[in-house]
């Protein structure tokens, strides 16, 4: 496999995991939770979602073609919260990724040099993923920890539990070596 093909597939990967982590972590929420925000300041869940959603359909529309900040976008109107259901939000959350998964799925490996503008900024088409490889996860982050914060019961953790790194190293360093991406086993243990 070449480098590019391998990068694709990389981020493929990494995307899938990030959007698990953000189900896993609402699916542990009441539904009423997605909307609560603790002041002015703070968005909610729900619109942190809103937000995300925007910005994947206005980045990964034509995303080879097109300017990835588009004339419909209305970014400040992403923090508006008018979202009224866990439903509402979970097929906004579906619409973004939806918009990426089909962009990054029909990229072709000689393409990653390609120029696109965002915002009138020329960007290399790996340099454009990286830089949603860096928001979308910085905002699930929030969404994950935000969940935690939310929780009334027992929090379910996404990744290495509290006091259980040892057991999980042990279980790693057990095997033998082998060369694959550190989300396929995430990615197994989230489903």
């Amino acid at each position: 496999m070449s480098a590019d093909q391998s990068y694709l597939e990389s981020v493929k990967k990494q995307f899938l995991y990030y959007k698990m982590l953000g189900e896993k972590a609402m699916d542990q929420l009441e539904p009423d939770q997605l909307f609560i925000s603790v002041n002015e300041d703070t968005n909610s869940i729900a619109t942190i979602i809103k937000h995300i959603s925007g910005n994947m359909l206005s980045r990964w529309t034509d995303f080879l073609t097109t300017d990835g900040e588009k004339e419909w976008r209305n970014r400040d109107s992403e923090f508006e919260n008018d979202l009224q259901s866990k439903d509402e939000v979970l097929e906004l959350w579906n619409k973004g990724w939806n918009c990426l998964e089909n962009a990054i799925e029909s990229l072709q490996p000689n393409q990653l040099s390609d120029i696109i503008y965002i915002r009138n900024e020329g960007h290399t088409v790996i340099e454009a993923i990286n830089r949603q490889l860096a928001h979308y996860p910085y905002h699930v982050g929030q969404i994950v920890f935000y969940a935690k914060q939310l929780k009334n019961s027992e929090w379910n953790s996404l990744s290495i539990p509290k006091n259980k790194s040892g057991n999980y190293n042990a279980e790693k360093f057990a095997k033998e070596k082998e060369i694959k991406n550190f989300t396929d086993d995430e990615l197994k243990r989230l489903k």
